[in-house]
């Protein structure tokens, strides 16, 4: 784990991992930027995702090359409100003084909604993505979105609940861009095609007939 707390992070294969920031249990990929005062609980992140400040993630897997603004919430906390008390106490009791072990079922029942985002997704400030959730591939969810339900691959979400707003390319360029799965290149290549990144075009009329891309 490296800290770099300068305005301009130079990243490496460790992950760059701020001194506040607290991670448990959880497997963070190479070239990986986890901001100031957030929480990673039994999840793992992809290599090159970076996020903001104030973020809180548990009980996920997001891919790789994912883009995720500061306040965001994955997968936040659930309340067992078919008890007769919703609180903590029935759960964590041992805080309480009530029992000498926490209640595990409840855990695992959150531990059994886990949320999952593809590659290239793109999360915006204060969006909050709820247990159970898939978020495909090269995906947008805009600012302050409360994402409730599955979010196909190449799709721009927003609203309270979110909901599909409009496709960020065609079907066919959608289809092209997971079949080449660009994400999935080793760095050489990524060195080598990383100009061609910035180009649409170039780079389908490059790689969208590859059968084999790397």
């Amino acid at each position: 784990m490296i800290l770099n707390t300068t305005a301009q992070r130079k990243l490496t294969r460790e992950p760059t991992i701020h001194h506040n920031t607290k991670v448990v249990d959880s497997k963070i990929g190479e070239w990986t930027d986890i901001g100031e005062n957030s929480k990673i609980v039994e999840s793992e992140i992809g290599d090159y995702s970076y996020t903001a400040g104030d973020v809180q993630i548990i009980y996920a897997q997001i891919g790789k090359f994912c883009s995720i603004a500061s306040h965001v919430r994955i997968n936040p906390g659930n309340h067992p409100s078919w008890r007769v008390t919703q609180h903590h106490l029935t759960y964590r009791s041992v805080q309480y003084g009530f029992t000498k072990e926490d209640d595990h079922e409840f855990f695992d029942w959150r531990r059994s909604h886990p949320v999952t985002i593809g590659h290239d997704v793109w999360i915006g400030h204060n969006a909050v993505i709820m247990p159970g959730v898939t978020i495909g591939n090269g995906a947008v969810i805009g600012a302050g979105a409360v994402v409730t339900k599955d979010i196909e691959p190449y799709t721009i979400a927003v609203g309270v609940p979110a909901n599909r707003k409009k496709k960020r390319f065609p079907r066919h360029i959608a289809e092209q861009l997971q079949k080449i799965a660009w994400w999935d290149w080793p760095r050489r290549l990524l060195e080598e095609r990383f100009h061609d990144l910035r180009d649409l075009d170039i780079f389908l009329a490059k790689y969208g007939n590859e059968k084999d891309s790397q």
